[in-house]
């Protein structure tokens, strides 16, 4: 459900997060990788990696490495969330 608060995003609402990079994803760089679609930003720990459209899904990745609940768009004029663990846009 869209709009809906889930049980993680306060944990991420305060938080000031340094972005890893500011327009990359940081796996397809180590990969030699430069065609990703949408980048993602953990709002854990700052890590930024590729959506679910790119071919390498290092977002979701990144979610299943580390369990971190909440990553938010980190493309212009977006700011919605996604909690992996609630599987919902908040």
């Amino acid at each position: 459900m869209v709009g809906r608060a889930c049980s993680h995003v306060a944990d991420s609402e305060n938080s000031q997060v340094t972005p890893a990079t500011t327009e990359s994803c940081q796996e397809c760089i180590e990969l030699g990788e430069t065609t990703w679609v949408h980048l993602r930003l953990c709002l854990t720990c700052g890590h930024v990696g590729c959506c679910d459209s790119s071919v390498h899904r290092h977002a979701t990745a990144h979610f299943e490495a580390t369990q971190h609940p909440v990553m938010r768009s980190f493309e212009p004029g977006e700011s919605w969330r996604w909690c992996y663990l609630d599987q919902r846009l908040v």
